[in-house]
């Protein structure tokens, strides 16, 4: 069983940026990220192929977000710029030990515990 384990997250101003950090036990061929905000569903914020290092993002992220990883590691980042408050959420890392639909939640095999992001105005 992989252990993921979620790092970076804080309190930060509008605009300001993150970096998330995500360490797996063992290697996975696929690793992404999601948020999920009070009352909503978690949502898909951005993902990475271990192999094609194709890498894919949500509309809402894109161009303020870069995913970035470490094959020796077993570690993937989330580069969080020009961060705005709807991005307030509980980040989670999950991984994958196949190349799954990188969009759905229940295709991943491995979630960490999450890390709080909020960013106030």
């Amino acid at each position: 069983q992989v252990q993921l384990v979620e790092s970076g997250g804080g309190l930060v101003q509008a605009g300001g940026s993150l970096r998330l950090s995500c360490v797996a036990s063992g290697r996975t061929l696929t690793m992404g990220w999601f948020r999920q905000a009070p009352g909503k569903e978690r949502e898909f914020v951005s993902a990475i192929r271990w192999t094609s290092s194709s890498t894919y993002y949500a509309d809402a992220v894109k161009g303020r977000f870069t995913i970035s990883r470490d094959n020796a590691k077993n570690t993937v980042y989330l580069q969080m710029n020009s961060l705005k408050p709807e991005d307030t959420a509980v980040y989670y890392c999950a991984g994958a030990g196949r190349y799954i639909w990188y969009l759905e939640v229940k295709g991943y095999d491995y979630w960490g515990q999450g890390t709080q992001v909020t960013v106030s105005s």
